[in-house]
């Protein structure tokens, strides 16, 4: 897999190259910032319009869907204060980059993201 993954915080590496390569994806760049509660809620409200703290978001860039080849998947940032698991949260925002909303399909982003971290484990 050629995955630039080196705008991920190497200790979420691993569970990020899982969930793009359970997606298909074989190569492309995203990038993963950790970030403090008040950054969250900007973001969060900056971008959907809900004024308070959340512990993932995912900004894709390509749009493309779950498919496969070369991408520019765009960003994930994660608050830790907010999520039970931050391995978990990466995994989560990596799947919505790929193009995966669980708020719309069947649970297949559920699924695959339950099998990427048993996977891990």
């Amino acid at each position: 897999m050629s995955v630039d993954l080196a705008d991920v915080p190497a200790e979420l590496r691993s569970a990020v190259a899982a969930a793009l390569e359970a997606a298909g994806v074989e190569e492309g760049h995203l990038g993963v910032e950790i970030v403090a509660p008040d950054r969250i809620q900007e973001l969060n409200n900056l971008y959907r319009g809900v004024d308070a703290p959340t512990d993932v978001l995912a900004f894709p860039i390509d749009e493309l869907g779950p498919v496969a080849g070369p991408r520019e998947l765009g960003d994930v940032a994660i608050c830790p204060e907010h999520c039970s698991d931050v391995t978990e949260a990466a995994v989560h925002g990596a799947l919505h980059l790929c193009g995966f909303d669980h708020e719309t399909d069947e649970g297949e982003m559920l699924t695959l993201q339950a099998r990427v971290l048993a996977g891990l484990r």
